[in-house]
């Protein structure tokens, strides 16, 4: 049993469990909780340290970005995905407004960091993805293509918390280089933090009627885009390292 499974087996093994044992908790809480230690790794990481702190490398966030960026193209056909399995009409706008604020705010931030990192269009446009990269992007389609509304957001969810998580985290800090100061100003902001918790609800609601079954394969995606969100930030660091990235669903 590895370190991530034994500390997920300290958690309540069921929802059912977790539910009587935290009377306030949703499914999401109970997910999040069967994620450790990975989560708190995640949202901690010497990546997001440093990028508050204005002490991250250069080279290092160019190399982030870019894979970022081939990410994003992904994600957002996910989220594409999601809107027409969302059960009703409500949902759909509020995922569509979200497509919005990735292929328009996020895009242009995109396009202002790279000019000012000096990366050619040609190197953004079509990038030789990391195996952190095509794992999750991987990950991502499978959840969408194999699964129903509720796999789609195990994978959507943590993705973006991680993110809201980590920003909140360093948001006091001041970051000197632009595009650092604004992707945590993207992340940190009462807009994306209302969505956040609009996706926990969601899960929330279609984690309470899932069957003790699906709620497990609800619960394996969920960890899974934890472990990746970890490799995504860890290969920034040494691209050409030895990333443990293969482990899949068990």
């Amino acid at each position: 049993m590895t370190r991530r499974d034994a500390d997920a087996e300290s958690q309540p093994g069921s929802f059912e469990e977790y539910a009587e044992a935290y009377e306030t908790a949703g499914f999401t809480d109970w997910l999040r909780e069967r994620a450790q230690p990975e989560w708190s790794n995640a949202t901690s990481h010497q990546f997001t340290r440093e990028l508050g702190t204005d002490n991250l490398d250069d080279e290092v966030f160019r190399r982030y970005l870019v894979q970022d960026y081939a990410f994003v193209g992904t994600l957002v056909g996910v989220f594409g995905h999601a809107v027409g399995d969302a059960p009703t009409m409500e949902s759909k706008s509020r995922l569509v407004d979200f497509l919005g604020t990735l292929t328009a705010d996020e895009n242009d931030y995109f396009e202002r960091s790279f000019e000012a990192l000096d990366v050619p269009e040609a190197e953004y446009a079509d990038p030789e993805l990391t195996p952190a990269t095509q794992a999750f992007e991987d990950l991502l389609e499978r959840a969408a293509r194999e699964g129903g509304y509720a796999e789609t957001l195990a994978v959507l969810l943590p993705a973006e918390w991680i993110y809201l998580e980590w920003a909140n985290t360093v948001e006091d800090e001041s970051p000197s280089r632009f595009y650092l100061a604004e992707w945590i100003d993207l992340h940190a902001n009462e807009e994306f933090e209302a969505f956040v918790e609009w996706l926990r609800d969601e899960l929330d609601r279609e984690g309470e009627t899932a069957s003790p079954r699906r709620r497990r394969r609800i619960e394996r995606l969920f960890r899974r885009t934890v472990s990746l969100e970890i490799a995504f930030f860890e290969t920034a660091y040494d691209p050409d390292g030895a990333m443990d990235v293969a482990g899949g669903e068990k």
